[in-house]
């Protein structure tokens, strides 16, 4: 008997019953920013506005304007939870992910009849046909841009249909068959194709996939080198299952769609257009990004013009908060499982594991935990660090501690600081380099010695590791050992 093909239902079958990580809702909640305010004081956690916390994904069922939709939203929003929804230890998952990189399993095209995203179907050439209207698209916040696809896969290729990509961006809507799509400049694999079209001046054939497998979502966000131009990183998420992910022919365009999305969006990115991303607000803002302000309005974003909506029977449209926890299991997991790759190659056995905490939104601070064995190890640890910058180049913040120390415990990690660093020796500083432009440091004004052009950046690495010689000096309190601890609580 085959195996049931996983995809967001699945999972959701999994964690539904366990209050912990699930938690459904008919009370009435409008998608114009009060839904994704409701969920900041629930679960969001990451870099959101305090008060929030850890807490469980949130299924509304009563979304106004949209009577046959309901929205997810926090599904990836806690670690345990993404281990839990893996069948894996939530603290090994960088190496997890690390190895279904280095073992993909390539995608499949199913037949239309197995592809329930195609159930319902709606062409822009139907009367009345509007995304607005059919996709429920929430608003983080009141000043936002618009309705905004926050976690929307982008399956592209290039023109010769000789490598395909997957990867996501911040997409809003515009008009009744129009987004407007954000692709950051360099490293993109999607970007690279754009660009081959416009030169052509031809549009650019895409499918917009939306509710999914974490696992296609997760997968999705890795980035060269790990993934260099033409791997398609719906092999990840192959591994990961032990399962390739499903594949059919889009309706309206030459391009492939996610079979088990919960929706997809069939159009073409337009060659040589653009449009300013708040033209229906003139805020200013787009949405809130992962460091935890607003990003500002692009003033001429890509165009996508939309040729079809589709969907499952009693869709669930899913959506993410951006500066939340859901950000840093999305981005730092995949980041850890590239840092590891690296080191691992170039100093195998020296770097036991590797965190990006929500406090860096996943992509700006990594912890890594280090192992000496003897002498000829003491400075390992910063070409460590020096290999994780390489790895990442968004990377801003290393910290390097001892393999003592739970690296996913933040007052275990700030107790090296003040317990085994000196910062006249243990911090390294390197200025001038290219990081992340929505870190809003990042701007000349800011810091004009050193930060020519907006995104480049002073990186930091706080050595908070012991020298080896010293490290008798350093061993933390022993306590009696008890196996059977848990019986005092019971």
């Amino acid at each position: 008997m085959a195996e049931e093909p996983w995809d967001l239902r699945r999972v959701l079958d999994e964690i539904k019953d366990d209050p912990k990580n699930y938690h459904e809702t008919d009370v009435p909640v409008d998608p114009d920013a009060e839904l994704s305010g409701v969920y900041r004081y629930i679960g969001a956690g990451g870099t959101v506005e305090r008060p929030t916390k850890e807490g469980p994904a949130m299924m509304f069922n009563n979304v106004k304007g949209f009577p046959d939709t309901r929205v997810l939203i926090g599904l990836m929003a806690s670690r345990r939870r993404v281990g839990k929804m893996f069948h894996h230890d939530y603290q090994t998952l960088g190496q997890f992910l690390n190895d279904s990189v280095s073992n993909p399993i390539a995608p499949v095209t199913v037949k239309e009849a197995d592809a329930p995203t195609h159930e319902v179907v709606y062409k822009a050439t139907d009367e009345g046909f509007d995304i607005r209207k059919l996709v429920a698209a929430p608003t983080n916040t009141p000043q936002d841009a618009g309705p905004y696809i926050t976690v929307g896969v982008v399956f592209g290729s290039n023109m010769d249909k000789s490598k395909s990509d997957v990867t996501i961006h911040r997409m809003v809507l515009e008009d009744k068959d129009k987004l407007g799509i954000y692709i950051m400049p360099g490293g993109r694999h999607i970007g690279t194709f754009a660009e081959e079209f416009e030169k052509a001046n031809k549009p650019m054939p895409i499918t917009i996939n939306i509710g999914l497998d974490p696992a296609v979502t997760i997968g999705a966000t890795f980035e060269p080198p790990t993934t260099p131009f033409g791997y398609n990183e719906l092999g990840v998420a192959g591994a990961i299952r032990n399962q390739a992910v499903q594949l059919v022919d889009g309706i309206t365009v030459d391009e492939k769609a996610i079979a088990r999305s919960e929706y997809t969006l069939e159009g073409y990115i337009m060659p040589n257009e653009r449009i300013q991303e708040d033209i229906n607000t003139h805020t200013g803002k787009a949405m809130p990004e992962f460091p935890g302000y607003d990003g500002d309005a692009n003033p001429a974003l890509q165009v996508i013009k939309v040729t079809a909506v589709t969907h499952r029977k009693n869709a669930i449209m899913q959506s993410v908060i951006g500066p939340s926890e859901e950000h840093v299991s999305m981005a730092g997991i995949p980041t850890e499982a590239s840092i590891l790759q690296l080191v691992n190659r170039a100093i195998p056995g020296k770097v036991k594991n590797v965190y990006n905490p929500p406090a860096g939104g996943g992509k700006l601070m990594t912890i890594m935990q280090i192992h000496k064995e003897n002498e000829a190890d003491e400075g390992i640890q910063r070409q460590a660090a020096l290999l994780a910058f390489s790895a990442f180049k968004e990377l801003k913040t290393v910290i390097l501690v001892d393999e003592d120390v739970d690296i996913f415990d933040m007052n275990d990690v700030i107790w090296t600081m003040n317990t085994r660093f000196q910062a006249d020796q243990d911090l390294m500083v390197l200025s001038g380099m290219r990081n992340h432009p929505l870190d809003p440091s990042e701007r000349p004004q800011y810091d004009p010695k050193s930060i020519r052009f907006r995104g480049m950046s002073s990186k930091l690495v706080i050595d908070g590791t012991v020298p080896f010689d010293m490290k008798d000096q350093f061993e933390r309190a022993q306590f009696m050992k008890v196996d059977d601890w848990e019986k005092y609580l019971k």
